[in-house]
């Protein structure tokens, strides 16, 4: 995901922006970028950075409200508007400890981001750059080493994925998926 806020990427995880305050008793409207409001309810506390880096919080979190794909979140440390409206803007960090443990089928994207990617036949096709969602499945982005490397959309089904052990992610591409990145002509896009 790229974004226009710096801050500490090994601690800390970006899962939303502020975009208003709601109210006078300074509610804070967060946009979630994962479109899932509701796993506010996961989190403890949060932290807000500005555009420059400048950190802020932790804020805990006194009470939550989903509202379309926003929250509508009640900071315990503010208690007005003016406040609330000084955090418009900023990104919403959470604590990557704070994440709740995921099942035994569930991972969290930022953990298989720069993982190497290898076909069951030992084909090592990259690293995992990003990871989105098609509505259907998630897909990784994987691109090779070079500048001029091929790029592959690998989605995330059992049938594909055999294993990730936190350095790599070993596939079973199914005839025909690793070439979709190839034109009419046989030339890599």
């Amino acid at each position: 995901m790229t974004t226009d806020f710096n801050y500490p990427v090994a601690t800390h995880l970006l899962i939303g922006k502020s975009v208003a305050a709601q109210g006078l008793k300074g509610e804070v409207v967060i946009a979630s970028f994962s479109g899932q409001p509701e796993n506010m309810r996961d989190y403890r506390r949060l932290f807000f950075v500005s555009a420059q880096g400048d950190l802020s919080g932790p804020f805990a979190i006194d009470k939550y409200r989903v509202k379309g794909k926003t929250a509508i979140v009640q900071l315990a440390a503010i208690t007005d508007r003016n406040a609330a409206e000084t955090l418009i803007g900023q990104g919403v960090l959470i604590y990557k400890d704070d994440l709740p443990t995921p099942g035994a089928d569930e991972f969290y994207v930022y953990q298989w981001e720069g993982l190497t990617v290898v076909t069951d036949q030992g084909r090592e096709l990259g690293t995992v750059k990003t990871i989105f969602s098609n509505g259907a499945q998630e897909i990784l982005v994987v691109k090779g080493q070079a500048a001029t490397s091929e790029e592959f959309l690998i989605p995330v089904m059992r049938d594909i994925i055999l294993h990730q052990d936190g350095q790599k992610i070993v596939i079973a591409p199914p005839p025909g998926l690793l070439e979709m990145n190839a034109d009419e002509h046989g030339d890599k896009r």
